[in-house]
């Protein structure tokens, strides 16, 4: 079994429902397409019933995933955690010092990371940089398009 994947109780139970509807409905839609398709006659040259193959293997496949992701997983609460330091769930401003912008973030398990949303992954190479770190602080964090240079402002949860 391999890392453990933290995980908020809002993402968790999102989960559980996803999966749950995967394996209710999503099989039932894709047995019944293949069922059709397999009225259509010769399997051999059935385009519609091997599409609906391939559908029910990305299917089993996600639901897989999810499986394996619940069950490594431990439901963390921000509360439960620190305030001094960043660490996962800290909610993080930022000051670039190439042009003075002020930036927020949120640092999540991979799982949750959702850059629109300004939730950034603690794997990512900005979360990795920003991990640990306190108020003050002055990191450098290379990325690929160079290297970042941020001041800590404010640490929340």
């Amino acid at each position: 079994m391999s890392d453990i994947v933290y995980l908020t109780k809002e993402k968790f139970i999102e989960l559980e429902n996803e999966l749950h509807e995967m394996k209710i409905k999503g099989r039932a839609q894709v047995a019944s397409k293949i069922a059709e398709a397999r009225g259509h006659g010769d399997l051999s040259e059935n385009a519609e019933y091997d599409a609906a193959r391939e559908e029910q293997r990305h299917l089993e496949y996600r639901i897989a995933k999810i499986e394996e992701t619940l069950s490594k997983s431990r439901v963390i609460d921000s509360k439960d955690l620190p305030n001094d330091k960043i660490y996962i769930l800290t909610k993080v401003k930022v000051k670039d010092s190439k042009n003075g912008n002020a930036l927020a973030y949120q640092l999540v398990s991979p799982e949750e990371a959702d850059f629109d949303a300004n939730k950034i992954s603690i794997t990512s190479p900005i979360g990795k940089g920003l991990m640990g770190k306190k108020v003050g602080d002055v990191v450098e964090i290379k990325v690929p398009a160079g290297t970042l240079k941020f001041t800590i402002l404010e640490i929340s949860r």
